[in-house]
């Protein structure tokens, strides 16, 4: 007979990143519930089912009817996907109080005015509406303190290790991988500006593989060493990883970035632009990978040239380092986190 207390997730948009990491936390703990939000046309995730789990789709639920699908089954934690759905906020104030109430939140402190109005009313509103607050790592610790939290962890977000692991047999294919949406903030013009650049510079062998789609696929650049692959289900994505050499990051904004912590599992070497929220945990300037100035494609350049001119040893020792720092965030330290929020 199953005597663990409930845990519900009231979660947005679901990704198999964090299934692999509540897998682990209802072995442990099997009794969890999930209610999410249908997933997009830009990201059509194909999950699979998870014992101890069960899922709801939160558009089938009214406020009030979500409510009382939690009062049925008596949560002892309650872990909400930010503030956007008015509905999670009602459960968490509804239940604030009888079991621990979690937000989550991946936001930078940006210090704007909007910023600054949020924080003054929460400062106040979040006081009988969350007990905790669990945030990726040190890019939002400002925020959330902001906020008026003085109890909360970080580790909130971790890739999937069992998928994405290092190609048993791994050497330099002169491959980079870029994935992500195909939309004007990722970066993904100044990144093909950059790599047609490159190629330009006689670094004929280099190829840049991209994973994704979005609103900008018609407009992508079109070029014999760019290959547009489209959206790439975890399995598809780790398996082209395998043949990968470094993950090209442009973004102008990216409070965190799971793709990060995955190509570094994968052994990849990091390139990243300095609004990768995830590289301040995974990317050690040098040692496994560089960063570059975003909305620049002239610094992307630059980075693209000081990394294909490597040795191909040092392009494998840099990858080897991206292994060690992928361990920070393990999905067991996450779900050890998950259980230490219910007391």
């Amino acid at each position: 007979m199953n005597n663990k207390k409930p845990i519900v997730f009231l979660y947005s948009e679901l990704a198999e990143y964090l299934l692999a990491c509540i897998a682990v936390l209802a072995a442990k703990h099997p009794n969890i519930h999930i209610i999410k939000w249908p997933t997009t046309s830009e990201a059509p995730f194909k999950f699979r089912k998870l014992e101890g789990v069960i899922t709801y789709n939160r558009e089938d639920y009214t406020p009030s009817r979500l409510i009382g699908l939690l009062e049925k089954i008596e949560p002892a934690l309650i872990i909400s996907s930010g503030w956007m759905d008015k509905g999670y906020i009602d459960c968490c104030k509804h239940f604030y109080g009888r079991c621990n109430t979690v937000l989550t939140l991946d936001n930078h402190w940006q210090g704007d005015l909007k910023q600054i109005i949020k924080t003054k009313i929460a400062k106040y509103y979040f006081k009988k509406i969350f007990s905790a607050g669990w945030i990726p790592g040190k890019p939002q610790i400002e925020f959330i303190q902001k906020l008026g939290f003085k109890n909360y962890k970080s580790g909130l977000y971790c890739a999937d290790l069992n998928l994405f692991e290092p190609s048993p047999a791994k050497k330099v294919n002169r491959k980079l991988l870029f994935v992500g949406r195909y939309i004007e903030f990722k970066g993904v013009h100044e990144l093909w500006d950059a790599f047609v650049k490159l190629k330009s510079n006689h670094h004929s062998k280099w190829e840049l593989h991209c994973a994704g789609n979005g609103d900008l696929w018609e407009n992508r650049t079109l070029h014999e060493s760019i290959i547009h692959h489209g959206f790439l289900q975890p399995a598809e994505l780790a398996k082209l990883a395998h043949e990968c050499d470094a993950l090209v990051l442009p973004s102008y904004k990216e409070p965190w970035g799971v793709v990060v912590h995955e190509m570094a599992a994968s052994g990849l070497v990091l390139l990243c632009s300095d609004k990768i929220g995830a590289a301040t945990s995974f990317l050690e300037e040098g040692k496994n990978g560089f960063t570059f100035e975003h909305k620049n494609s002239a610094s992307l350049c630059q980075v693209f040239t000081k990394f294909t001119e490597l040795e191909d040893s040092e392009i494998l020792k840099m990858g080897n380092h991206s292994l060690k720092m992928a361990q920070k965030i393990t999905p067991e330290k996450w779900a050890q986190t998950a259980l230490e929020l219910i007391d």
